[in-house]
């Protein structure tokens, strides 16, 4: 029997009713889909406020919210591609570096599987296993890959606490040491806020990292800034991955990290719309704390970020079945 990849009908299953599972979606496994939602409750790389581990739940139930069509495109996601919610990514909630190692696997078998893998997380340091699955086993014949950040915070800081290099903080720096990035194929934008010291972009800078401020996003605009994203990575295989914490706490509070004056909730579909196109392999939303935010308000925030994430992976994937 042929298995149907369609959310449940809100006309005729209340949202409010039914088992929790990403846009409603069916749950399957990466060998049934083009593209894989995949959950990964994981905060043992966070520095300061922990919280993110109860993300994916949180962000499953506010996507029953989502609706199938898109209101721009006029497109469904669900009629380009086969995509379901295929669980949650497990790990060891008390040993880091063994978690590593089980979610760099889980990825390789998602990549082995043909499926795309849309992540919510998590603290950020989940995209240095994930991308060690999805690009390690390729890297010789297919080198690193591209990446585009939606971010405050560099995350490419060597150490915290006296040598501590996995934290979610540093997991680009470890990225781009490992070969998996392509700094000159690698634009952060949003980043913003005060730091801990006057050297902490030096590394990226000197890797050749592209950095776009706040302040530069606001003064060029989104429409340029994307175009430089997009120049930058070119149509070669790509990442990207979407902090939470880019958008301005007053529309997404619940995160660890919070810094104020970062770009809106409008200029970040804006953002993510004008991926379309480009050779994605993958994608991860990540430091949704549900604990600092009652309302559920960053978790819808994140929801429909996942969304607009899923519509250009299945633009992605329709134009590779072309």
């Amino acid at each position: 029997m042929t298995k149907t990849f369609e959310p449940l009908d809100s006309g005729s299953i209340p949202r409010y009713a039914g088992l929790p599972t990403f846009m409603r979606l069916p749950v399957a496994e990466p060998s049934q889909v083009d593209i894989a939602l995949l959950g990964l409750p994981f905060d043992l790389g966070v520095t300061n406020r922990a919280g993110t581990r109860h993300g994916p739940r949180e962000l499953r139930n506010q996507s029953s919210l989502m609706r199938r069509v898109h209101h721009v495109t006029g497109l469904s996601p669900y009629d380009r591609a086969r995509v379901a919610d295929c669980g949650d990514v497990l790990t060891d909630p008390f040993d880091l570096m063994r978690s590593l190692d089980l979610i760099t696997a889980h990825y390789a078998g998602v990549k082995a599987a043909g499926a795309l893998p849309l992540t919510a997380g998590g603290d950020h340091l989940i995209s240095l296993p994930i991308l060690r699955g999805l690009v390690q086993g390729s890297l010789a014949t297919d080198g690193p890959v591209g990446l585009i950040q939606f971010d405050a915070h560099s995350d490419t800081y060597d150490s915290f606490f006296n040598g501590a290099r996995y934290t979610h903080g540093t997991p680009f720096r470890r990225a781009i040491e490992e070969g998996l990035i392509d700094p000159k194929r690698f634009i952060q934008i949003g980043l913003r806020g005060a730091i801990s010291d006057a050297g902490n972009y030096d590394y990226a800078r000197e890797m050749g990292v592209r950095i776009v401020f706040i302040e530069e996003l606001v003064a060029r605009g989104v429409d340029d800034v994307m175009a430089e994203a997009r120049e930058i990575v070119g149509d070669r295989p790509t990442y990207v991955t979407f902090d939470i914490d880019g958008i301005d706490p007053s529309q997404a509070p619940g995160t660890g990290t919070p810094e104020i004056g970062g770009f809106s909730t409008r200029e970040a579909q804006a953002m993510v719309r004008l991926l379309d196109g480009l050779n994605l392999i993958g994608a991860d939303l990540v430091e949704v704390a549900p604990p600092f935010d009652p309302s559920g308000l960053t978790a819808l925030t994140g929801a429909t970020i996942l969304f607009e994430l899923l519509c250009v992976l299945a633009g992605a994937v329709e134009r590779r079945a072309r």
